[in-house]
């Protein structure tokens, strides 16, 4: 081996690599900052292994050299943000960007990008107006609240609607509703942030009213109630019902709020959501303010939405707190086209993809998964075993973690290889395709796998098996 001062002098110099790759790089509308950031990180990788005493050979010549040079400039010219193929027969998966939203969504997306709006301007007073007057009257019609404000998501919604009323003061709560969410959301670590004083009371298994009403102060801003939408506790268990909560607080002259997360419009008692309060019926009960999610059961863009009565939320929006907060046009454009969906209850489960997932049929899903085994098996018999099985899917999201739904799924068995490399192989396709593994197969649950994503599945998978 060559002593390192010589193997250092052997590496290209930038300027030269990226001359000899000039017409690659204009086929392939490269833009030279990536070319250069590219080559120069293929040269360093080099020159440290040189150093460290970990080079095992240098490329030989210019073309071993550019082959290099142009697999670091295309992985680095790729995308970061991918669309995906779910299998993982979760429907809101959080990894994988929750909701999924309708044709007719992104139509409206796209027309916010393209287009200037009347975001917040008032066509019919020619003046300024306010982006969330074209989703507040909507809202308000579908939960029966008496105002609604939009901030970026959940965590917003509950940080501001503790901080407006509550800082400085006293927020009662269940002991066994102090939960967190994922991503090291807490209750506690938020009202904290808020600048409320957590007051914990009851057991946490069982809290009663008048754990609630023996810690009532005059510091007392709130009563707060969080709906444990990831989990169950099931047992020897109590709680205080909204209606409970709502009549000591009007005894008391102090507001209640509950964080319902997930957060469904409509009941679904069909598809064993029977447990899982909806807006309008929090909202019915009386609790003043409401927040939920609108990318989980309510199947569109990520939000953070806020219900309830007027006088509390009129503040909220006055927070200057709200500023940061605040939504961008994509967001009121997407949600405005979701939320339309539920004024007709008929078509609702079909118009709003994340409930059409949850809510389709095994034998809609089984008929899908056929297609795909249909449309390989003879193409990849001497690659992999293709096999049609019953498997379980999740809602996810952190929303009714006690349900599951009976799905089908197409099971892959490399006939070489592991199916960790197998598994491992396909999130590096050009359309990824994610799965799960179980019983020493690859599968793919067929509810989350759309009707008009079968032929391009199908085509990812032959091209890889016939690499």
């Amino acid at each position: 081996m060559k002593d390192k001062k010589t193997l250092l002098r052997l590496l290209p110099k930038v300027d030269e690599c990226l001359l000899v790759l000039a017409s690659y790089l204009e086929q392939e509308n490269v833009p030279l900052r990536i070319a250069k950031k590219g080559v120069q990180s293929v040269i360093d990788t080099y020159r440290q292994n040189i150093l460290n005493d970990a080079l095992e050979r240098l490329p030989e010549n210019a073309e071993e050299w550019s082959l290099l040079f142009r697999d670091k400039i295309c992985e680095l010219n790729d995308p970061l943000f991918k669309r995906v193929i779910n299998g993982t027969g979760i429907v809101i998966h959080t990894n994988l960007g929750r909701s999924i939203l309708s044709n007719e969504a992104t139509r409206q997306i796209t027309t916010a990008g393209n287009y200037y709006s009347n975001l917040e301007f008032d066509l019919k007073t020619g003046k300024r107006g306010s982006r969330y007057s074209l989703v507040e009257e909507i809202i308000c019609d579908l939960t029966g609240a008496e105002a609604a404000l939009v901030v970026n998501n959940n965590a917003a919604a509950v940080l501001i609607s503790l901080e407006t009323p509550a800082t400085g003061h006293e927020v009662i709560v269940s002991r066994g509703q102090l939960v967190e969410i994922g991503g090291s959301f807490r209750v506690p670590d938020v009202m904290e942030k808020s600048g409320a004083e957590l007051v914990e009371v009851g057991a946490t298994n069982r809290t009663h009213l008048y754990d609630f009403e023996g810690a009532i102060t005059d510091r007392t801003a709130l009563l707060l109630s969080v709906h444990t939408s990831n989990f169950r506790m099931i047992g020897f268990t109590s709680e205080v019902s909204a209606d409970e909560l709502v009549e000591l607080g009007n005894r008391h002259d102090i507001p209640v709020m509950e964080d319902l997360g997930s957060g469904s419009l409509i009941r679904l008692p069909q598809f064993g959501m029977s447990g899982e309060p909806t807006v309008p019926e929090v909202v019915g009960a009386g609790v003043d303010i409401v927040t939920f999610s609108g990318d989980k059961l309510l199947g569109g863009p990520q939000c953070g939405i806020i219900v309830g009565k007027r006088k509390y939320i009129e503040k909220i929006k006055k927070n200057p707190l709200n500023r940061a907060l605040r939504i961008d046009k994509f967001t009121v454009a997407s949600l405005e086209s979701i939320l339309r969906c539920y004024y007709d209850n008929d078509s609702v489960l079909q118009n709003v993809p994340t409930l059409r997932m949850i809510s389709q049929s095994d034998d809609l899903i089984k008929k899908r998964a056929r297609r795909l085994i249909r449309r390989l098996k003879a193409k990849l018999a001497d690659y992999c075993t293709l096999t049609l099985v019953p498997t379980v899917s999740l809602v996810g999201g952190g929303a009714l973690p006690e349900y599951s739904m009976d799905s089908w799924a197409v099971s892959l068995r490399p006939a070489r290889g592991s199916v960790n490399n197998l598994e491992r192989d396909l999130r590096a396709l050009e359309i990824p395709i994610i799965g799960r593994i179980e019983h020493d197969c690859f599968l793919l649950d067929f509810r989350t796998i759309q009707e008009h994503e079968i032929i391009e599945l199908a085509g990812e998978l032959v091209t890889y098996f016939n690499y």
